[in-house]
C-alpha cells in the first residue's frame, strides 16, 4: 500500500490514500476508469476532487494521452468559449493565429473540467452540444471540428440545487452525471491527516517532526478547508518551528483548542514524581475510557511502554 513516504503518483501527482474511505473510492475509480462514462466527482472545496480525476484518467484506455484539466471558475468570462473550443487568426483583436482549444488538446484523451457549476448559461448550451458529438466551430471558424474526448466534471456546488435555481441546464447537468463519485470531506476520513500531515511536512523539511499531542491535535481538529488547509498549517507551523519537534504549542491558536484533554483532577505538586507519574497514566487512561493506545499517543510514549508502567504498577490483568 502507498505510504507517505512512498505515494502512489496519479499523472505525476503524489496520492496519499489511507483512509478506508478514500481506499474505496480509489477502488470504484479504477473499476470505472476502463469505461467513457463521464464522471462527476463532487466535495468540498479542498477535499481532493483533482486526485480522483486524475486516478480515473491514469487507469483509463486513454492513460498514454493528455490529461487536460481546466479550471472553469479561473476562466474569464469573456474568454470561456475561445479557450474550450479555440479560435482562429483574426476571430478578435488579439487574435494573431490559430489556437486549438482545450477539447482538441484533449483528443483521444481526457478533459477535466474543475468547478464546472462556474460557467455561464450561454457556454452550457454549446458544451452539451460537443458532449453530445455535435462538431463545432472554432471562435471565428468556418470549418467544423470533431474531437473524442473523455470528460470529468468536477464542482463544490450543489449542482441539484442550482438547477431547480435555473442557475445551471439541467440536461448538461444529467449529461455529465452519468457516474456521480463524492469525494469525502477530511473530517469523514481522520486516517488520512498524520499521513498527509507528514507528507506536507517531509517534502519541504525533511528533519522535522510531530509529536504524539500535536499528531492528536491536528486529528482532532475538523478541517473546513480540507486538504489545502492541513497542507497550509503544516508548512506555516514548520516555518516557525524553534525546534526539531513540532508540538501543539507550535500550531494555530484556533487549532491549539482541539488538543487532547486529560480530566481536571489535580495531582499536589509536593508528591513525589512516581506518584504524580502514576497518577497522570490513570487519568489519560479515565479521558480515554480505559483505551491505551489512545492514552499513550496523550501521554507522548509508546504502547508498550503504557503497557510496561502499567505492569509495574500491578495494574495489568493476566
Amino acid at each position: 500500500m502507498p505510504t507517505e513516504s512512498n505515494p502512489q503518483i496519479l499523472q505525476g501527482v503524489p496520492a496519499i490514500v489511507h483512509s478506508p474511505a478514500l481506499q474505496r473510492l480509489m477502488a470504484t475509480a479504477e473499476r470505472i476508469a476502463k469505461t467513457n462514462a463521464s464522471v462527476l466527482i463532487t466535495g468540498e472545496t479542498g477535499s481532493g476532487k483533482e486526485i480522483i480525476a486524475r486516478a480515473i484518467h491514469h487507469f483509463s484506455l486513454r492513460c498514454n494521452k493528455p490529461l487536460i484539466d481546466v479550471n472553469c471558475g479561473a476562466l474569464p468570462e469573456h474568454l470561456v468559449e475561445s479557450e474550450l473550443f479555440g479560435y482562429e487568426k483574426g476571430a478578435f483583436s488579439g487574435a494573431d493565429a490559430q489556437k486549438a482549444g482545450f477539447f482538441e488538446l484533449a483528443h483521444e484523451g481526457t478533459l477535466f473540467l474543475d468547478e464546472i457549476g462556474e460557467l455561464e448559461p450561454r457556454t452550457q448550451v454549446k458544451l452539451l452540444r460537443v458532449l453530445d458529438g455535435t462538431p463545432y466551430y472554432r471562435v471565428g471558424g468556418i470549418k467544423k471540428v470533431t474531437t473524442d474526448a473523455r470528460i470529468i466534471a468536477a464542482t463544490s456546488r450543489n449542482l441539484e440545487d442550482q438547477v431547480e435555481k435555473g442557475a445551471f441546464r439541467n440536461d448538461l447537468f444529467h449529461r455529465l452525471n452519468q457516474i456521480h463519485l463524492r469525494v469525502p470531506p477530511l473530517r469523514e476520513r481522520r486516517e488520512d491527516i498524520i499521513p498527509l500531515a507528514n507528507f506536507f511536512l517531509h517534502a519541504t523539511y525533511p528533519h522535522l517532526t510531530f509529536c504524539q499531542e500535536a499528531k492528536a491535535t491536528l486529528e482532532n481538529y475538523h478541517w473546513p478547508g480540507n486538504v489545502r488547509e492541513l497542507r497550509n498549517v503544516v508548512l506555516t507551523t514548520a516555518v516557525f518551528c524553534p525546534s526539531e519537534t513540532i508540538t501543539a504549542h507550535e500550531l494555530p491558536s484556533h487549532i491549539q483548542e482541539f488538543r487532547p484533554r486529560i480530566d481536571s483532577v489535580e495531582t499536589p505538586i509536593a508528591a513525589p514524581l512516581d506518584t504524580m507519574e502514576k497518577d497522570l497514566i490513570l487519568r489519560a487512561l479515565r479521558g480515554t475510557a480505559g483505551h491505551q493506545q489512545k492514552a499513550a499517543r496523550i501521554l507522548g510514549i509508546s504502547r508498550r511502554t503504557l503497557s510496561r508502567k502499567l505492569r509495574s504498577y500491578a495494574l495489568q490483568k493476566g
